[in-house]
């Protein structure tokens, strides 16, 4: 049975793992935390997402555990929409739901499914050394493991990608996001919807992930450093909200806050070398301004897991990345542009971003919306 090893224990490294486990490889995840801790925060699992784990037999888990959404919604800062996206269509036409869970229920699941030799925790990788059939692995334990095949799912920073491939540049968007969860009770118009509220140089978005238990985020700009931002002014900063957000910011325990800044790799097309292949924010990391990198990372595993089934390690990556490589760079690219729209500052600005919302056809929405969520190879 051919072992393939993936660094790190993310959503990507697990939906990897339990992909390759189900078509007869033996996997080893390598994650460098002693233990799994999820943050406190949501994820929201578009229709794309949903496909996959359809394919891979958990749908139904993770719908019982989460709570679906069928409304997309950009709006002011009082919730007056500005556009709403009806998905309808697409989980008639998918057969899924887009689901909104908590992260860490998500990642149990997704645990759950592997067999217990596959998950290896406190495994720091610290150096990549290449040998003549492969790589060895160095831990910061003393532990040395030999790779003959090796997925690298360890994020933005990973390091994998900075040892072994050509330097990639980080861009940092001069975002701030805060994501917390907290006990609260929706009015019930919004249980089944996401909705962002966009400002000036900030947004916030909500969604409900179970009953009464809401997911949040909110972003504001910031011009020369991070710390002109201060957690402990968060409810001043949308101070100018819908009360609802206001009660949302209000009834969460700061320590369930996780703070971080918006950054993106810049576009690249080199997500392979021999017998190494980077997946999901290794390869591509995408702004949260679409909902879409958690999602395509799945989609990067289901997607080179059926290409590891049908060829040899160094055509499957070479096929992996030629289907894969143009969606997920438009989306790269046209994140980072919503990120800049959705900041704007000058208000005669705002308004005409918000008049074209407006006057966006619908059917321009869907065709859009219709190309993100088709999955390769399903």
């Amino acid at each position: 049975m051919k072992t393939i090893d993936i660094i790190g224990a993310g959503i990507a490294g697990l939906t990897m793992a339990i992909a390759l486990e189900q078509k007869g490889f033996k996997t080893r995840v390598f994650e460098q935390t002693e233990s799994i801790k999820p943050l406190g925060a949501g994820i929201i699992l578009a229709n794309n997402a949903m496909q996959v784990y359809k394919a891979l037999g958990i749908q139904k888990t993770i719908e019982e555990k989460g709570n679906y959404i069928s409304s997309l919604n950009i709006t002011n800062t009082n919730l007056k929409a500005l556009s709403k996206i009806n998905l309808a269509s697409f989980e008639h036409k998918f057969g899924v739901k887009n689901i909104a869970i908590h992260r860490g229920i998500l990642q149990q699941i997704l645990m759950n499914q592997l067999p217990s030799y596959s998950l290896k925790l406190n495994h720091k990788l610290e150096k990549i050394t290449k040998t003549s059939n492969g790589h060895t692995l160095d831990f910061k334990t003393g532990k040395t493991i030999q790779s003959s095949t090796l997925i690298a799912a360890d994020g933005l920073n990973s390091i994998v990608r900075q040892q072994l491939f050509s330097q990639t540049n980080i861009r940092n968007a001069k975002q701030i996001c805060w994501r917390g969860t907290t006990d609260y009770s929706l009015p019930i118009k919004y249980q089944h919807e996401l909705n962002e509220a966009w400002g000036k140089s900030d947004r916030f978005g909500f969604v409900q992930i179970a009953k009464n238990k809401v997911y949040w985020y909110a972003l504001k700009s910031y011009k020369r450093n991070k710390k002109e931002l201060d957690l402990n002014n968060i409810k001043n900063y949308f101070s100018e909200y819908s009360t609802i957000i206001q009660d949302i910011i209000s009834s969460t325990n700061k320590e369930q806050i996780h703070t971080a800044d918006i950054s993106d790799l810049n576009p690249n097309n080199h997500w392979y070398k021999e017998n190494v292949c980077l997946i999901g924010d290794a390869a591509h990391a995408i702004t949260p301004n679409m909902g879409q990198g958690a999602c395509q990372a799945i989609e990067d595993a289901y997607t080179l897991s059926e290409c590891l089934t049908k060829y040899q390690k160094n055509i499957a990556f070479k096929e992996f990345q030629n289907l894969r490589l143009k969606k997920v760079l438009q989306l790269v690219k046209k994140s980072w542009i919503i990120g800049k729209i959705a900041h704007l500052s000058n208000p005669f600005l705002i308004s005409l971003r918000n008049k074209i919302i407006k006057l966006t056809p619908a059917s321009i929405n869907k065709k859009q919306f219709n190309q993100i969520f088709k999955v390769s190879h399903l």
